[in-house]
């Protein structure tokens, strides 16, 4: 039943649909989590910490943080994996190359898809960044988020990396939120509008707060 679901094309969109939202909710947490920055050294490092500790004493040290990471990988996986067999099987499907493209969705799908790639990279970096310090500028240290989110930030290629992503990820949420609400049967000819004003209104909001971090480092607010 369920590879009968995965192989047919609503199933695939649907998993696109789940992950996505999945990882939406992940993104709007990590958001608030980020501008704690603005509260001091000391606040943002109690909160990194605080993570690592959820669920204690029942759960052990970061055994919640590494669950929430698993089904975060599992979400991007299965969303990465849909979205390039949705793409193989639309290709195939097509008897010949469209002589006239649809603008609107040709814009959309080239957005969704370089979008998908630049967020790909950007999770790899930012990993090898401020969690594991491998491509850290200056001195990585652990236990000390705030000081190593400042030394990214010092630097003109880790402000411009993250700002490219951070645009890629309000483009794809603007796009991909309305999508995702379609395929689950939220969408409606009367709630269309106020499903793309949501949409839209997420993806500033997410943009706007992830790029105030790298902002408040640039002009001094965060040092």
């Amino acid at each position: 039943m369920a590879r009968t679901v995965w192989d047919s094309t609503v199933g695939k969109k649907t998993v696109m649909a789940v992950s996505g939202l999945i990882m939406l909710l992940y993104l709007v947490v990590h958001m608030l989590g980020n501008l704690k920055i603005f509260f001091g050294a000391g606040e943002f490092n109690h909160y990194a910490h605080w993570l690592r500790t959820i669920g204690e004493p029942f759960m052990h040290y970061e055994w919640t943080l590494w669950a929430v990471r698993v089904v975060l990988v599992l979400a991007v996986v299965a969303h990465a994996v849909s979205a390039y067999q949705l793409s193989r099987r639309d290709i195939k499907a097509r008897p010949a190359k469209y002589v006239h493209k649809k603008a609107r969705a040709s814009y959309a799908t080239r957005t969704m898809r370089w979008g998908g790639i630049i967020l790909a990279l950007f999770i790899v970096w930012h990993i090898l960044d401020l969690t594991t310090g491998t491509v850290h500028s200056g001195g990585f240290e652990s236990g000390k988020p705030y000081q190593n989110v400042v030394d990214t930030f010092s630097t003109w290629y880790g402000n411009t990396i993250y700002i490219v992503a951070m645009l890629a990820v309000g483009l794809h949420i603007r796009h991909g939120f309305w999508s995702a609400a379609q395929t689950l049967g939220a969408g409606s000819r009367t709630r269309d509008r106020a499903l793309k004003t949501t949409a839209n209104a997420l993806a500033l909001l997410l943009t706007a707060g992830f790029l105030a971090v790298p902002v408040g480092v640039m002009t001094g607010v965060v040092s």
